[in-house]
């Protein structure tokens, strides 16, 4: 039904300046989810900035100024945490503007397309199949419109919305055109929390992230009572209030992961800025987690196999009414259809309208569930559109357009309905009239792509609305097994035997919108992290429903606006890049994790048995900084970038643990026997030396963490490792001499190195050396190899 025959012109250019100045305009969140002030306060004004400020300056105090180095990392981090995260911002906001919909607004009787942001209260906005529903609003005009408003209610049925109905924000039309008038704009409508979610720049509830949060809380809880217990015990020795401040420092510093948050939301951030540059915008930062896990991928054929234009092929009459006939009948249907889809776009375009239009009684709008569209004339009869098999199932028609699919082209049947389209019966009996075939072109680069996922062990399985026979066609000539082609038509009802055959077979045919959503949830509930592929109406609720949502950039409005992914380049080659780079960002976390969690914990632990001892702390923050640069944070920034290509698994936290509780038990007793074996040779007083020697204990034990981390090995980690332990000896031994001011200092001096007591840096290396194989033997048992690993890498000596 179409009601106002004059349309309604919309707002004048003076009502929509008048709403502008009174701010009923719809203002929307940072397409990014983060303000600058936000990621600023992020990264300067947080708990660990604070806790290292304070001891930066109680160190300041002391006159020591290479003590205090540490502090200058805490401005170095923050302000590589602020480049990379603006850089990353500035991108998605200018990505997002580029991927989004953009609504059709009718003002002074003209339909231009403006951005979201420029809608303004009253604003009357013209909608077909596709789009979305960026704002609330009450519908005006219908011309038998649709609305799927599932990703709401749950409702999976589509609602008829006629004028006087009300439309939300995050609903989508599937069916038919119409107009609605907004009534609620900005931060009023649901829009506004819709679009918050969609595109947000933050790390939400990942297991990832879970992961990472559950670290801090344990160190938070860990770091209170010994830090406590350290300050005591250190202002109770019998020093110099400068040594006090000293001591205490050294033992604070290195139980704070001030690299951990860091250089997670590095990699990410990173992450974003390499994806879009292949033309990806992330609009969920949780997907590149999910990229990492992907084990299977759900491909829509129309539009991400083939490319989304069509072109006629030709025109087969199947009785006797003439080819001219033919051609007007389908010119007539294409210039009825107020939104034509791309099949009716390729007749119209070889088909065009010659004659005056029909006056139309009826319509039927072509929705994916039912797979035909049909148009009512007067004088001139009910026809119909669309799928053969369908509409015609078991006839000569039908059978023959089966036969034309073999080939991998789409087939659509012309034929003439015994009711009118739009009576509840319809489309009823059909006689067949005519094939129309359309040739589809393969994307190129669709073959190399299911190569890739095939060699990473990703399985594909295509699902499309489209005859099976010719899906299964196109999918032979990409190299995928076609000869198991499921018709979705015959799936059973019963969710395990759905569930098995959707296990069982790679290409389906004849899918409705609702059987993509089901054959997401069955490939889940079988314990596989799921992708989904799409550009069309159809495949919006499939894409909501999987662990990672994929959208072409041309694709609905409505299927962008869902995705976590969008390919704003249309090209289904992106996809290999995209899944590296989801596996780069999470496995280099993992690693990273290890790095700092290890160096906290045992630091924690060697603090709390010097503080349990009651023996002033060994080591003084310059030592901590030669440990952290050349152990954990020159590595860690370099692990965190690095390309990684293994596919992340479940299980992150229990990894980390399992490999960094004991590697930092080992690491903290065996420094703390050397302590206590050296101290005697002392006469019971930290000395340089003392420190010396127990700092190369601590050196070979954190050395060794960052080699085992390192596995396997490259050209590049041989590189960093060699370069690291060369910068340690260098400390060490170098005998160079620094001038600052009236002063001339050997390097040693300036770290307070002295190896000059032979006993005791034996001792030190003998405990080193221990520690060494020690580590290697957690990590061994720990279980990050597998077996056939253990095989591979001791046979190539590494």
């Amino acid at each position: 039904m179409t009601v106002e025959t004059q349309p309604n012109p919309g707002l004048t250019a003076a009502e929509v300046e008048q709403r502008i100045r009174a701010g009923q305009v719809n203002t929307q969140p940072p397409r990014s989810g983060r303000s600058t002030w936000d990621i600023v306060r992020a990264n300067v004004f947080t708990r660990i900035n604070f806790l290292l400020m304070v001891l930066f300056v109680l160190v300041m105090t002391t006159g020591q100024i290479q003590n205090a180095l540490f502090g200058f990392l805490i401005i170095i981090n923050s302000a590589i945490g602020m480049v990379q995260e603006l850089r990353a911002k500035k991108t998605l906001d200018n990505l997002a503007v580029v991927g989004e919909g953009k609504p059709r607004v009718r003002r002074d009787g003209v339909v231009t397309e403006v951005i979201r942001d420029d809608i303004v209260l009253d604003d009357l906005i013209e909608i077909g199949p596709g789009d979305q529903i960026v704002v609330d609003g009450d519908v005006i005009e219908a011309s038998y419109l649709e609305v799927d408003e599932s990703l709401l209610t749950g409702e999976s049925d589509p609602m008829e919305k006629n004028p006087g109905d009300q439309v939300m924000s995050g609903s989508f039309v599937v069916a038919g055109v119409g107009t609605f008038r907004a009534t609620r704009v900005g931060s009023d409508s649901y829009a506004a929390q819709l679009t918050a979610e969609a595109s947000k720049f933050s790390l939400v509830k990942s297991e990832l992230q879970q992961g990472i949060n559950k670290i801090l809380r344990l160190i938070t809880w860990l770091l209170i009572p010994v830090g406590i217990a350290t300050i005591w015990v250190q202002w109770n020795q019998h020093e110099e209030w400068q040594e006090k401040v000293l001591a205490t420092a050294g033992a604070l510093v290195p139980m704070v992961p001030e690299g951990l948050v860091l250089l997670t939301a590095l990699a990410f951030a990173v992450g974003v800025v390499r994806l879009a540059r292949e033309n990806v915008l992330v609009q969920e930062l949780p997907a590149i987690e999910g990229l990492a896990r992907v084990d299977v991928v759900c491909a829509d054929k129309t539009g991400t196999l083939t490319e989304n234009g069509m072109k006629f092929g030709e025109l087969e009459p199947v009785d006797d009414t003439t080819a001219d006939r033919l051609r007007a009948v389908v010119a007539q249907l294409a210039a009825a259809d107020p939104r034509p889809n791309a099949s009716i776009q390729a007749l119209a375009a070889e088909m065009p309208l010659s004659g005056p239009a029909w006056s139309v009684t009826g319509l039927a709008p072509f929705t994916s569930a039912k797979k035909w569209s049909g148009v009512s004339f007067d004088g001139e009869g009910d026809w119909v559109i669309g799928a053969p098999d369908v509409l015609a199932g078991g006839s000569d028609a039908a059978a023959r357009a089966e036969e034309i699919g073999a080939s991998g082209r789409r087939v659509l049947l012309l034929g003439r309905s015994e009711v009118p389209v739009d009576d509840p019966a319809a489309p009823g009996k059909v006689t067949p009239v005519a094939l129309l075939v359309l040739e589809q072109k393969v994307r190129p680069e669709a073959r190399d792509t299911l190569a890739y996922f095939a060699d990473q062990d990703v399985t594909v399985k295509v699902i499309s609305g489209d005859n099976a026979v010719s899906v299964g066609a196109v999918t032979r000539s990409l190299g995928v097994d076609g000869d198991q082609v499921m018709d979705a038509r015959k799936l059973p009802t019963d969710e395990t035997a759905f569930a098995d055959e959707v296990a069982g077979h790679n290409v389906f045919g004849r899918v409705t919108p609702q059987q993509k959503r089901q054959m997401v949830s069955a490939l889940q509930s079988r314990g596989h992290t799921v992708a989904m592929t799409g550009d069309g109406v159809n495949d919006v609720l499939a894409i909501k429903d999987s662990d990672l949502g994929v959208a072409m950039g041309t694709g609905a409005a409505a299927t962008r606006s869902v995705a976590q992914l969008v390919l704003l380049d249309d090209s289904f080659a992106t996809l290999p890049h995209v899944v590296a780079e989801g596996r780069r960002v999470i496995g280099n976390i993992e690693r990273v994790a290890n790095f700092f969690l290890t160096k906290t914990l045992y630091s924690v632990a060697f603090a709390l048995l010097v503080a349990a001892w009651r023996l002033p702390f060994p080591f003084v923050p310059i030592h901590i900084s030669v440990v952290g640069w050349f152990t954990i944070g020159i590595p860690a920034s370099i692990l965190a970038l690095a390309p990684n290509a293994a596919r992340a698994r479940t299980g992150f936290l229990q990894r980390v643990m399992r490999f960094g509780i004991p590697a930092a038990i080992v690491i903290s007793v065996t420094t703390f026997i050397s302590y206590l074996l050296i101290l005697p040779l002392s006469d019971g007083r930290v000395t340089n030396q003392v420190s010396t020697a127990l700092l190369v204990t601590l050196l070979c034990g954190g050395a060794w963490v960052m080699i085992t981390i390192s596995r396997p090995y490259e050209w590049w980690k041989i590189l960093m490792i060699v370069g690291c332990i060369g910068a340690t000896i260098a400390v060490f031994l170098v005998p160079l001499e620094l001038n600052v001011g009236t002063l001339h200092l050997q390097l040693q001096e300036v770290f307070y190195i002295d190896t000059g007591n032979p006993a005791m840096m034996s001792t030190g290396f003998l405990l080193g050396g221990i520690a060494i194989v020690l580590v290697e033997v957690v990590w061994w048992v720990a279980g990050h190899v597998t077996h056939g690993e253990r095989r591979r890498l001791w046979s190539s000596g590494k």
